[in-house]
């Protein structure tokens, strides 16, 4: 197996802060079913505790070219794969 096709690393960071989730963002994820309507988070294979981690992570996204959370990113269909601390990214621009 190779590897996988893409244009950026991009390393994720941390946050001490509480970051809410921009409107927009909240409402593309209750549309793609991975937000109930209580604002509670669903994703498939993310345990609770992981969950918690990832809302206080942040990358900086070179195709939208700003600072986003993780989640967002996770999200994203330009998301291939986490690791070690880095996110690998197709770097598509997106629609």
């Amino acid at each position: 197996m190779g590897e996988l096709e893409r244009k950026y690393d991009v390393k994720i960071q941390m946050t001490e802060d509480k970051v809410k989730f921009p409107d927009e963002l909240k409402e593309q994820l209750k549309s793609s079913g991975l937000m109930d309507a209580k604002g509670k988070l669903k994703l498939k294979g993310v345990s609770p505790k992981m969950l918690k981690r990832m809302k206080q992570e942040f990358v900086e996204c070179p195709v939208l070219e700003d600072k986003i959370q993780f989640v967002q990113c996770f999200i994203c269909p330009n998301f291939q794969s986490r690791v070690m601390g880095e996110v690998l990214c197709k770097g598509d621009p997106i629609k």
